[in-house]
């Protein structure tokens, strides 16, 4: 690891505002226009996930996100950089809109950070877990 590229750290700074503010149009414009952005599940139950890219694609993830859950609880507990890329660890707790339940989950999160934008996003969470909440 070394120490954060400034640039690479406001990037990212810019996303977890934007995220933690539920500002759709800023969290958008943290992402290139062809952002390589996959998180890995079920998305038959859980349409959200998937591989997206393009400005529509990244609004709409968070869009069906955010109807679909509730969120409760989010800890962020590491930001590690590595020259153009970042980790971002935590635990996050949400409720299903649909059946109630709770989905608690530790995550992680890389993203690539190129010209002021994220250009890789890649998302790991308790997938099983995720089907469990959303099934009745």
């Amino acid at each position: 690891m070394t120490a954060p590229d400034p640039a690479v750290e406001a990037v990212v700074n810019r996303f977890l505002g934007a995220l933690a503010k539920r500002d759709l149009d800023a969290l958008v414009a943290c992402f290139a226009p062809d952002v390589d952005w996959h998180i890995a599940g079920n998305e038959a139950v859980a349409p959200w996930l998937g591989r997206r890219s393009g400005p529509d694609e990244v609004r709409d993830f968070y869009e069906l996100l955010w109807a679909a859950t509730e969120m409760v609880g989010f800890e962020l507990e590491h930001i590690l950089y590595d020259g153009d890329h970042c980790v971002i660890t935590g635990q996050l707790s949400s409720r299903m809109t649909a059946t109630g339940k709770m989905f608690d989950s530790m995550f992680s999160g890389h993203l690539t950070v190129a010209d002021d934008v994220i250009t890789r996003y890649r998302v790991q969470e308790d997938s099983w877990g995720l089907v469990v909440a959303l099934t009745p």
